[in-house]
This record gives structure tokens, sequence and C-alpha cells, in this order.
């Protein structure tokens, strides 16, 4: 049986950040996955100039000791070498989009959710219309841009639009804090969400994995947050850096959230959002969707995140190996989804 050749999408077209966090996600996915009776994995890593390079490792020093190409001779190559399926690896918005609709074009199928997906999903206003349309519940909020002013009531949470990593999200409890709260987000973003803030309860995050078709719910992950000091997410709850640059995960010690048990008795409600949510916004292979419970057991959508690693420390992946799913398995699933969608096209 001939290998399956699987090119890895790293790197960013935007910035030094999310290409960090790439190669820090793809490492560990090729280590975790790799299976020489199985695949032929290839890297193609993209710079924030727009070059490509092919290296043999996501290792800083094997990226810049490989020669960068254009679009055009990059394209020749993956044709080249016969490519035939492409695991998405990027976070940045032109790499969750524009270059998984490169892929479109090249009639090459990849894992995850389509580039058109991917784009409403990463501004929090339009997926939070679409979910709610489903019958979805979401808070209360508006989109704002430069001079607008906000009509929410307080206390409200203010975000970027199309940020990730909590970046740029606060908690206004005084209208006397709105305006800096609101210069914060807009560093991020030139279009700001402000939301009612749903109290505590608790904070979950679900995800759906999509076998022979039909739709799974993961176990739930639950992050540490409380109404009295912590009581929303922040970028260190999230990601950390150390001191020679490199990004590490922080949110995964089990101290920061865990993973609970299906029994729970908010699972069910969870699940139950979490599809429509999947089925709404078109999603396909797996997505993965972050819910605010209020003190009476109702979920409400905050987020869509639709992508997963395949890194045994990705959400989805810690989830699937939960419900005894390990992450090569994982892996497998969403490949035989991909090429089995292919084939019924």
């Amino acid at each position: 049986m001939s290998l399956l050749r699987v090119l890895h999408l790293v790197g960013s077209a935007e910035n030094n950040f999310y290409g960090d966090l790439s190669r820090l996600y793809a490492g560990d996915c090729l280590r975790a996955t790799a299976n020489p009776d199985r695949y032929e994995f290839y890297i193609a890593y993209i710079s924030p100039d727009g070059q490509w390079r092919f290296p043999p490792s996501v290792a800083r020093e094997d990226i810049a000791a490989t020669p960068p190409m254009s679009v055009a001779d990059a394209i020749a190559w993956i044709i080249a070498k016969n490519i035939d399926l492409v695991l998405p690896q990027m976070f940045c918005l032109p790499g969750m989009t524009q270059y998984r609709a490169l892929f479109d074009v090249l009639k090459i199928p990849y894992i995850g959710n389509r580039s058109d997906v991917m784009a409403i999903a990463a501004h929090k206003a339009k997926a939070k219309a679409i979910v709610a349309a489903a019958g979805v519940k979401v808070p209360a909020g508006e989109l704002l841009r430069r001079g607008d002013v906000p009509t929410v009531k307080l206390p409200a949470v203010i975000k970027p639009a199309s940020a990730d990593n909590s970046s740029g999200v606060t908690l206004v409890k005084n209208f006397s804090d709105y305006d800096a709260a609101l210069q914060t987000a807009f560093e991020y973003d030139d279009e700001v969400v402000v939301e009612e803030y749903i109290e505590l309860g608790r904070e979950v995050r679900c995800g759906i994995l999509v076998r022979d078709g039909e739709l799974a719910g993961l176990p739930l992950e639950e992050y540490r947050v409380n109404s009295q000091d912590h009581p929303i997410r922040n970028y260190a709850d999230k990601l950390q850096q150390t001191e020679d640059g490199e990004l590490f995960l922080s949110a995964k010690d089990n101290i920061k959230a865990w993973t609970i048990e299906p029994s729970d008795p908010i699972t069910e409600a969870v699940w139950e959002a979490a599809k429509k949510c999947h089925q709404a916004l078109g999603c396909r292979h797996y997505s993965l969707f972050d819910f605010r419970i209020d003190p009476q057991g109702q979920p409400w959508f905050l987020e869509a995140g639709l992508y997963c690693s395949f890194s045994p420390k990705s959400v989805v992946a810690t989830m699937a190996k939960a419900a005894g799913v390990p992450v090569d398995q994982l892996l497998q699933i969403a490949i035989d989804e991909t090429l089995e969608s292919r084939r019924a096209r």
C-alpha cells in the first residue's frame, strides 16, 4: 500500500507570533502522529513576507537554512510531490482563510473547516448572529467601530471582533472604564464586540467530532474562573513565553483547565447547543465552541475556534483522548472523513 503524502501547512503570513504558535503545535503533531508505514510527511512553512519554504522540520534553524520560494515555485513543488492531503497548522487569519482557499483551487483536499467557514467563525459578531438564528442563546451585544458609543448595560465584556487567545479582552463594570477598555480592544482590530457579561456559573469548551458522517460530542473542558477575582479568562490563562522567546501552553496543567466527566449535568445541554452551532456554521470534520454556563445551568455561546492541530496538547485532541481516542487515531478519523467527502463529491 502506498504512503499517504501529507503536507503540514505551518507558519504565518501575518507575524512571527502566529508563526511561533504554529511551530509549537505543528512540532507536537509531527512527533505524535509520525507513522512511516502509513504517512509521508512534508512541511510547508510560510513566513510573514509571503515566501514559502519546505524545511525538514519546524525547528528555527532548519527553517532558516531552507531556501525561500515564491508562491508560483511553491505550487510547482507541491504538484510535483503529488501531495494527497493538507493538514493546516496556521493560526493567523490569512492562514485560516486564504491559504486554505488556495488548496481548494489546486483541488487538493485539506483536513478541517473550509476557508469561508473559518472567515465567519473568526469574526465573533458574525458567528454569534448565525448561531443565534439557529436557536442557540448568545449574550446581547453590539459591534462597534472607532467613534461609536457603547449602549450595552454593565457589566459588559469588550473584545476585538477577530482576535484569539483573549487578546484585548476586558470586563467593564464601571462606565468610567469603558474608554480604556475600548482603546485596548481597538489595538487588535478595527471592530470591537461589546456584550453583556453572563454571570458565573462555569465556563467550558465543547468539541464536536464527525465520525462516519455523525456528530459526536466530546468530553467538555472546564476552565478555572470564578465570580470573585477571576471572572473571565485572559491571555496568560492560555499562552506564556520562555526566556528564549519560545511559546508554551499554560492552559494544559489541570489547574487552569480540566476535563469534565460526561456524566456531569451540564454535558448534554452543551452538546446539544454545540451540535446546533456546528450545523449552523457549516462545519465539517470537527468543531470547537466556548460556552458560558449561567447559575441556572443555561449554556451561552461565546465564540467558535474551528481548528485542531492534531497535537496531543490541542484541545480537540485532549478531549478525544478523554473519550478513548488517541491523537493518531483522531488524525486517521479526520483523514477518512476528508477523503470520503472528496470521493462523495
